[in-house]
């Protein structure tokens, strides 16, 4: 008999892309294989303090090689220190791991985004996958980099040298050039670092021996057809995950639920805006001032790595202002306050993994994006989906407590939008079970790494 298959799942060092890899990691730990998740320390601590205590995934982490007094809080350091440091590390953990004939690598799942480790991968020889944690349209916009600068529509960096729609189906929608994948508005840095990653990636999709991708083909055919070798495995990473906080970095406030209970059927908006979306005060002010007005019980995620002194006493006087009807948390169950009956919508950034859920859940979006691919997610929710509304700003860029207040109203009494909500809802669920297509491509990646 051979030894047990062997797996090492290494994430982008980011909340949206951990919680998805972590998720997959425990499908595969399920089905019979061993599996060593390799993070940055800084990151490592957060999943002991938030995972179960019979944990069946080894948890590995590697230095970030940050100098002391460096500042923890400057993400984009803190990740370009990891990623540079890491291939060593990894390379070093491969080989002692091969060592031990029982023990020995059968390939390695690899977020696109963490580049050096696809380069270890492919220069020692091991087979790899590929797991894409955002949506098929924006990985097929990535692939077409290399035509995008031919065309100059984009210069080397990423940067638009014309505003104009780029089609790359005549059925999905159009990417606008200022608002592509990488685009951080008003931070060059930030889009320099997110391009450069992706554009390195575009090599390993060729060689890589699967692409594994977070969609489904009854979500997404149209996108998912642009990419032949593409096998989406989602929305299978929500399914048998209720009452579990897997790959989260925030200990979740479940007290909430007890809260949902007793909240009428359809009455609760939901408002979350992800592990990194930031607002000014200006901003912050006409978002709890529209919640407050809509009359309507809500449930408001306000990470608490962003409140500093100032916002303390913002939150102190609000929360007494809505005890009678609303709730603040630092964070939340999200899968379970989507799947609660008293859920009516979600206001929500519309990052990757936040859409998938509620489609899986079936509830209804008010959508407010903040920077990459979340533009696109919208026009998807909005216009191909029709699941959803966005709001719009003013001519100050503000999302004012009216358009909050309208558009919130608009969506609760909007019957078309909840029923397309709910034909999706049955899409995801029918792609997990045995017959569907997520749950096929997952057998096939199992047995194909089993022999």
């Amino acid at each position: 008999m051979g030894s047990q298959p062997h797996v090492l799942v290494i994430p982008f060092p980011a909340q949206g892309h951990v919680a998805p890899l972590m998720k997959f990691s425990h499908f595969i730990v399920d089905h019979g294989i061993k599996v060593t998740f390799v993070s940055p320390e800084f990151i490592h601590e957060r999943l002991k303090t938030t995972m179960p205590m019979k944990c069946p995934i080894r948890l590995v982490s590697f230095p970030d090689g940050l100098e002391p007094g460096d500042d923890q809080n400057d993400t984009i350091k803190l990740i370009n220190s990891f990623l540079e440091v890491m291939p060593g590390h990894f390379k070093n953990l491969i080989e002692k791991i091969n060592r031990s004939d029982d023990e020995r690598i059968s390939c390695v799942i690899i977020d696109g985004m963490v580049v050096p480790a696809l380069e270890v991968a492919e220069k020692m020889g091991i087979k790899m996958a590929i797991f894409w944690p955002a949506g098929p349209a924006t990985l097929a916009i990535i692939l077409s980099i290399p035509k995008l600068i031919q065309d100059r529509i984009i210069d080397t960096r990423g940067t638009p040298l014309k505003n104009e729609l780029i089609w790359q189906s005549k059925e999905i929608p159009a990417w606008t050039s200022t608002k592509l994948p990488w685009s951080c508005p008003g931070d060059l840095e930030c889009q320099e670092f997110l391009f450069g990653h992706v554009f390195r990636m575009n090599h390993f999709v060729k060689q890589c021996n699967w692409l594994l991708c977070n969609s489904f083909y009854e979500l997404d055919s149209l996108a998912l057809n642009l990419i032949p070798e593409i096998m989406p495995v989602g929305p299978l990473l929500l399914a048998n995950q209720s009452g579990s906080h897997i790959g989260s970095f925030w200990p979740e406030d479940s007290a909430c639920l007890s809260w949902l209970d007793k909240q009428p059927v359809d009455s609760v908006i939901y408002a979350s805006f992800g592990s990194t979306s930031t607002f000014n005060q200006q901003q912050l002010d006409e978002l709890a001032l529209g919640l407050e007005h809509i009359g309507q019980p809500f449930l408001w995620v306000f990470r608490s790595d962003i409140i500093n002194e100032a916002l303390s006493k913002f939150l102190d006087g609000f929360r007494t202002r809505i005890a009678d009807r609303g709730r603040i948390v630092n964070w939340a169950p999200q899968e379970q306050v989507l799947a609660h009956p008293s859920t009516a919508c979600f206001l929500s950034h519309c990052g990757w993994n936040s859409t998938l859920e509620g489609i899986s859940m079936g509830v209804p979006f008010l959508c407010w994006p903040y920077f990459t691919d979340q533009f696109q997610n919208k026009s998807y929710i909005c216009d191909i989906w029709k699941v959803g509304l966005g709001v719009n700003p003013d001519e100050n860029g503000i999302i004012t407590r009216h358009e909050i207040n309208t558009k919130i109203k608009t969506l609760l009494f909007d019957d078309g939008i909840k029923t397309n909500a709910l034909k999706l809802k049955e899409m995801a669920k029918k792609s997990v079970t045995e017959d569907g297509s997520s749950f096929k491509n997952f057998e096939s990646f199992i047995e194909q790494i089993k022999h």
